[in-house]
């Protein structure tokens, strides 16, 4: 949301610089395109659902414009982490797998057979981490 906010912030800061003369407007289409990447950073990365299936534990992002699918049949392991501060948040790439985060420290890490990793972010890691258990010792 912060980002969406700032977007939105240097959108409002371009809009106000004074016209240029009639034959210039690139500022308008400037303004234009930050009003348009802060709405879709902030309905695309506003919340995450995560659902633990009886195949899957999917992600979507705000308004399902990512979405992510991890199959339990791929999944070793799983545990409930805290993430380091300066990972921050989104989707990126942490060295030794990728983390899905909107907000907050917490989540849970998931190994895959083929040594990968994945970290989800949530508020209450310890509840998902045993419902993606159940899901693994139940299949």
């Amino acid at each position: 949301m912060l980002s969406a906010v700032g977007m939105a912030a240097v959108g409002v800061a371009v809009s106000s610089i004074p016209a240029p003369p009639a034959r210039f407007y690139p500022f308008a289409a400037i303004s234009l395109l930050l009003y348009a990447l802060a709405v879709f950073f902030y309905f695309g990365f506003r919340d995450l659902t995560v659902e633990v299936g009886h195949e899957a534990v999917r992600l979507k992002f705000g308004a399902g414009f990512i979405k992510k699918e991890f199959k339990l049949r791929d999944i070793t392991s799983v545990l409930a982490v805290r993430n380091s501060w300066w990972w921050g948040w989104g989707i990126k790439y942490i060295g030794n797998g990728w983390l899905y985060n909107v907000a907050g420290l917490d989540a849970v890490q998931l190994v895959f057979k083929n040594g990968k990793r994945a970290r989800i972010g949530t508020d209450e890691p310890r509840i998902l981490e045993a419902e993606i258990k159940s899901k693994l010792t139940a299949g």
